[in-house]
């Protein structure tokens, strides 16, 4: 199982104290780590840093693990300039660009600071998807589609070939859109047996277009602890630092506990279809965190797997 760690670009905890990112970085691609990932919000309750930004700066201090959008607000985004930035991670980094993309939705005050109607935010993801691997690889695009019109010349410098995309969501909608666009299913808050329930509609619906099902990855809050309450207390405070509700909300999807009880849960994950998995410390010192999840990942794999490839062959 393909392990990455969400890299602490937000302060749910609101400390104040300088981000950690680059230092995150370079832990996770020493201990081992698949990718390390970013969230992406222009406004939500906890302080954070921009994405595209994150990443830039974590491909000049890593060497090998990947890079990803956890996910990207793609439909927050004008298409040509985000088309840019993404090129320009990818490039800098050597190709270990993972994009991520959701609809998002759960912060409406975000999409007003946009100017972009929160109704439209599905339809506007969509025309994103249709144009944005084009436009990364350097072909003109002319699109008229639901939310407006795009005339772009052929950008330069382009890529061989466009990064994996991970598709974000747990709907019906996002389903389709995973089986329409995406390399990679990426929900979030689902039990092993749910999972499995929506991993066979997928494999229906990319059906209909003819595409070999997206794999499946998953992102998951964690907190290792030997000391139940105490985890419970520090993912609480995440939870609400990070999304104002409370642990009891997702304390079902969320890991808790010591590592053993972790690599347990992720094998029933695993059994179910999982093939990657994000995780998401919770809580005060992520980096601490992130030596424990180190320790998770090893026991959960005795040899390594291939990774995801899309295009060409793998990137």
């Amino acid at each position: 199982m393909r392990c990455g760690i969400l890299l602490p670009s937000f302060d749910p905890l609101r400390t104040g104290e300088p981000l950690p990112v680059l230092a995150a970085a370079r832990l996770a691609d020493e201990l081992g780590f698949d990718a390390g990932w970013v969230g992406d919000h222009l406004a939500c309750p906890a302080p954070g840093l921009d994405a595209p930004t994150c990443l830039a700066a974590a491909a000049a201090v890593t060497q090998r693990i990947g890079l990803g959008f956890s996910v990207m607000l793609l439909g927050l985004r004008q298409p040509a300039w985000t088309a840019k930035q993404l090129t320009s991670i990818d490039i800098l980094s050597g190709g270990r660009l993972r994009l991520g993309v959701g609809v998002g939705g759960e912060f409406p005050e975000e999409f007003a600071a946009a100017g972009v109607p929160l109704k439209q935010r599905g339809a506007r993801l969509d025309d994103a998807l249709t144009v944005i691997g084009d436009l990364m690889c350097g072909r003109a695009v002319q699109y008229r589609g639901a939310t407006g019109t795009l005339n772009v010349p052929a950008l330069a410098p382009a890529l061989a070939a466009p990064p994996p995309i991970y598709v974000g969501g747990r709907g019906e909608p996002a389903l389709a859109r995973a089986a329409r666009f995406g390399d990679v299913w990426l929900p979030m808050w689902l039990t092993p047996e749910r999972l499995a329930e929506r991993s066979s509609r997928l494999a229906e619906l990319a059906a209909e277009h003819d595409r070999r099902p997206p794999a499946t990855a998953l992102l998951v809050g964690v907190r290792i602890e030997d000391d139940r309450e105490r985890a419970r207390r520090e993912a609480e405070a995440h939870m609400r630092g990070q999304y104002r509700m409370g642990l009891d909300a997702v304390e079902r999807w969320t890991l808790l506990g010591g590592i053993e009880a972790v690599v347990e849960r992720l094998e029933s994950y695993r059994a179910a279809g999982v093939q990657e998995v994000l995780f998401m410390p919770l809580g005060s010192e992520p980096l601490v965190q992130y030596e424990h999840l180190a320790e998770v990942r090893s026991r959960l794999n005795a040899a390594p797997e291939p990774r995801i490839a899309t295009g060409e062959a793998a990137r």
